[in-house]
């Protein structure tokens, strides 16, 4: 067995154990971990940023105003005007809000020292998905009726009768379970995935450079950094692109709750 080899033997890699964590301080509730507290900070900072730059609105914007509204231009016209149309202004608070959190929740990821993604535990894009979810089925309910939702969403015009018999249930499943399942899961597994890999590559930098530094080893401890910065980047881009798509969805499925005829 060569020396490499025995070095690598005692290198554990990292496990979903990593995503544990204790209450912050002896005798504190068990929910009172560092996610819930990254979370609240999360919103805090978003409130702030949004106060500072939305609060004395100026006509010629500077700073932090000019910063807002190039962000708010983003969400309307990328996300809210696609599906919402004439509807986009007056769900933007809503999606704005939804975006940036989410973003800032994904962004602690790759901050140091908080190196936590939030949204890398489930219940809150759980939380997200289904407070979506009950819009959605609020918004069907006031605009098409009882009935008409529900026809509407298991009973699409122009096919064959013998075709709802199959085709009903599968979309009131799709509609009504397994798309809330999947929005919030999508956002999950993703940040947990990649906070996980960033957590790998890390350790194996750190664990060949530091701990059992070997001149066999270096080699694959500088790896190990090298494509711990390159994944820090990509992951950057995957915490940015699944805010844009959660947020989006949430538009798409108010959208069709607003406009079932598109």
């Amino acid at each position: 067995m060569t020396p490499l080899m025995l070095v690598a033997e005692d290198f554990t890699a990292p496990g979903p154990s990593i995503f544990d964590f204790p209450p912050l301080y002896e005798g504190a509730p068990t929910w009172l971990t560092k996610p819930v507290l990254m979370a609240v900070l999360g919103a805090l900072v978003v409130c702030a940023l949004a106060w500072s730059a939305f609060a004395n609105p100026k006509l010629v914007p500077r700073g932090m105003q000019n910063i807002g509204e190039m962000g708010y231009q983003f969400v309307r016209d990328q996300v809210a005007r696609p599906f919402l149309g004439k509807d986009a202004e007056r769900w933007m608070p809503l999606l704005l809000s939804l975006f940036f959190l989410i973003l800032l929740w994904n962004f602690f990821g790759v901050v140091p020292l908080i190196q936590i993604p939030v949204a890398s535990h489930i219940a809150f894009p759980v939380v997200f998905a289904v407070v979506i979810y009950v819009i959605k089925i609020y918004l069907g309910i006031k605009h098409q009726g009882l009935g008409g939702y529900f026809k509407n969403m298991m009973f699409p015009p122009g096919l064959p009768k013998p075709i709802y018999v199959l085709l009903a249930p599968i979309e009131f499943l799709s509609n009504l379970i397994i798309a809330p399942f999947t929005h919030a899961v999508r956002l999950f597994a993703n940040m947990f995935a990649g906070h996980l890999i960033l957590a790998f590559f890390s350790a194996v930098g750190f664990w060949f450079l530091f701990e059992k530094l070997t001149p066999l080893g270096a080699g694959l401890g500088v790896l190990g950094v090298v494509m711990t910065i390159g994944m820090t980047g990509f992951e950057m881009f995957i915490q940015f692109l699944q805010a844009f798509l959660f947020t989006m969805l949430a538009a798409m499925y108010i959208g069709g709750s607003l406009h079932p005829e598109h």
